[in-house]
């Protein structure tokens, strides 16, 4: 295999991640910490992805190169990682470097030059708004779905799993192709505080931390129980304070927490956790969430965390193998990549994963896109109210699409 040669620039030009990466890049963001990139220098499954950055040479005093990757759904399943040719990395401490990564030192050189020139010297063009049609019609069918709520929650009253997590798709159809540059700029003036992802094709916001490892610190920050939001403040605080007194929605978030505490414990020499569960509201819903932090006693990469944690009960269910049966049972659909990880790390083991939650899945033409959006099932569950659940979620996405 050919070594690969990296070599980077710290520059102090605003640039807008979303402008890097524009509809056809790569993108991993949150309130403006994290990293956009265009080009390929290789692409490799997740169980090599570490090896694959660690064999580059990179240039004495450069920033090291970042992989972003996926990873699906199904437990045990190969993600692929994307060591990008061109990335801008913006860390929470302000800064910024531009990361070239090519064959030979000369030619990640001349790139690394030619690229900072495109990136801090022009202004992106803003996509243009125009109108457009849409249709928006269900691909899993609604009486699949509520049978489907009605099958795991009748499950979990029989005691054969705690909690199962049942999901359905929509799609939007336009008649031209949907703009993903101007799709990720609606979900960054509504959605900033989520962790904001594009990866071919695959793009979202997702409010749900899976998995960070920053050198020895740990942190995690499931979500599990749902409620709307209204945009009447008075109405919002009624409905989160519902949210923390239901027993159903502290059942659904408990199962989660418990399950992220004990599978990331083993690695720590510590992991602390809040108390008592708190709202973690969003544009269009407000969740239980709870931090998770911790501080690991022995070299763990963020990747493989991510493998062990993926599908979470939030996404999935507990216990994991039966949920996940019941779910590929019942459901009537393929999930993919949707209820899995999506993220980036270094060759150190270092990196960030959310949950790939409120996303779109964008056909090649860029004019369908297939959504999701799901809800944990416990014994007191509805299916009407669940259904109701998952018309919420819907918006996030939805809103950002569809531009009459």
């Amino acid at each position: 295999m050919t070594t690969l040669h990296s070599c980077s620039r710290h520059f102090e030009e605003l640039v807008d991640l979303n402008g890097v990466a524009r509809g056809d890049g790569l993108l991993f963001v949150r309130d403006g910490v994290g990293i956009a990139a265009r080009g390929i220098a290789v692409e490799v499954p997740s169980t090599r992805v570490a090896e694959a950055l660690s064999a580059i040479d990179t240039a004495p005093g450069s920033f090291a190169p970042r992989a972003i990757g996926v990873l699906p759904f199904a437990p045990g399943s190969v993600g692929s990682f994307v060591v990008p040719a061109i990335s801008v990395v913006k860390t929470a401490s302000g800064e910024q470097h531009l990361v070239a990564v090519a064959n030979d030192a000369a030619a990640a050189d001349a790139l690394l030059m030619r690229s900072h020139g495109e990136i801090t010297g022009t202004t992106p063009s803003l996509p243009r708004p125009h109108p457009g049609r849409f249709s928006v019609g269900a691909l899993t069918a609604v009486d699949v779905y509520l049978a489907a709520v009605a099958a795991a929650r009748d499950a979990v009253r029989k005691g054969d799993i705690t909690k199962a997590v049942i999901a359905r798709d929509i799609e939007v159809a336009s008649n031209e192709p949907i703009d993903l540059h101007a799709v990720l700029l609606r979900l960054k003036a509504s959605f900033g505080s989520s962790y904001r992802y594009s990866f071919r094709g695959l793009v979202g916001a997702s409010p749900e931390l899976l998995v960070e490892v920053d050198d020895q610190t740990v942190r995690s920050n499931p979500l599990a129980g749902t409620t709307a939001r209204t945009g009447d403040p008075a109405t919002d605080r009624a409905l989160a304070e519902t949210l923390l007194a239901s027993e159903k929605n502290q059942i659904e978030h408990r199962v989660v927490v418990d399950m992220v505490h004990d599978t990331l414990l083993p690695y720590c020499s510590y992991l602390d956790w809040e108390p008592e569960a708190s709202v973690v509201a969003v544009a269009n819903v407000q969740h239980l969430g709870t931090r998770v932090e911790g501080r690991l006693n022995r070299p763990a990469h963020v990747v493989d965390l991510a493998r062990l944690l993926c599908p979470t009960p939030a996404l999935g269910g507990h216990p994991r193998d039966a949920a996940v049966e019941l779910i590929s049972r019942v459901e009537g659909m393929d999930r993919g990549l949707y209820g899995g990880a999506i993220g980036w790390c270094d060759a150190t083991g270092n990196g960030t994963f959310a949950v790939t939650i409120r996303c779109a899945e964008f056909t090649d033409d860029r004019t369908r896109a297939r959504l999701f959006a799901g809800g944990g099932i416990v014994a007191e569950s509805d299916p009407q109210a669940e259904l109701a659940e998952t018309q919420a979620k819907f918006q996030a996405m939805l809103s950002a699409l569809v531009r009459p």
